[in-house]
């Protein structure tokens, strides 16, 4: 069973940064898509940032230019670097993995941005 565990999250003021981990238990080279996802109070999960085994990184609209999505793939880790952060931006994020035969989901970090 793949295991992820996201970290980093936390309490930060509006115009701050954060990055977000999140450590899997197999080689991340088994996933075809590996992305963060978050989920606001009262509100869907929604993508934020999705990076594919092959092509480019996609990013929601209101994210673009502020937050960025990596990999290491020696330490099966991904990371998601937020700058600029915004109250809007308040959720708990969830790290994704996809894989043929089914897609597997961290605990979530919760990320709080202050006015």
């Amino acid at each position: 069973q793949v295991q992820l565990v996201e970290s980093g999250g936390g309490l930060v003021q509006a115009g701050g940064s954060l990055r977000l981990s999140c450590a899997a238990s197999e080689s991340i080279f088994m996933f075809n898509n590996m992305g963060w996802y978050r989920q606001a109070p009262g509100k869907q999960r929604e993508m934020v940032a999705v990076r594919p085994r092959w092509g480019s990184r996609n990013y929601a609209d209101s994210v673009k230019g502020r937050f960025t999505i990596s990999v290491d793939n020696a330490e099966n880790m991904m990371y998601l670097q937020m700058n600029s952060l915004k109250p809007e931006d308040t959720a708990v994020y969830y790290c994704k993995a996809e894989r043929a035969d089914d897609d597997y989901w961290g605990q979530g970090t919760q990320v709080t941005v202050s006015s």
